[in-house]
């Protein structure tokens, strides 16, 4: 008998709630900024590595105004170390044009999140979704590599 997709979601939800992280210091958050630094951080990027720098973060740039008024130079300067530095860039252009252009708010869908500096098609919906309850499909590494798994898929999903 073929699963449900209700059941599977159950299945995985359940799965994580058991055996998956928890209390990381993103996780739970409604707030669209800590929700964004997180997903761009952890590109690539084990957790691990990354708590230390999402609290640095967040200590000096509370918030997207105040990360949107740094200067490159200091912006690069915290994230040195972290990698694939041109998430940096692109994290100071997204938070100057969230600040110039949106009134210092994110915006509300995946389809005007995916329009920013940085921001692709998994960090809008987890954006979207996490933050203002978009029923959108997370596809991020992780999600792939469980459907290809269950499904028995050989391709790549991307």
């Amino acid at each position: 008998m073929k699963a449900q997709p209700g059941e599977f979601a159950g299945q995985v939800v359940r799965w994580q709630q058991a055996h998956g992280r928890s209390g990381l210091p993103w996780q739970g958050s409604r707030d669209p900024y800590r929700v964004w630094l997180s997903e761009i951080m952890l590109q690539q990027t084990q957790v691990s590595v990354v708590l230390a720098y999402y609290a640095r973060f967040l200590e000096r740039f509370p918030d997207v105004g105040s990360l949107a008024a740094a200067g490159q130079d200091e912006v690069m300067s915290l994230w040195s170390g972290l990698g694939y530095y041109s998430r940096a860039r692109n994290m100071h252009y997204c938070a100057q044009e969230v600040v110039s252009t949106h009134g210092g708010r994110f915006p509300g869908t995946a389809a005007e999140l995916a329009t920013l500096p940085g921001i692709g098609r998994s960090t809008a919906a987890a954006i979207a979704s996490f933050c203002f309850g978009e029923r959108v499909a997370i596809l991020d590494g992780n999600v792939k590599r469980v459907l290809t798994r269950v499904l028995g898929f050989d391709a790549d999903l991307a």
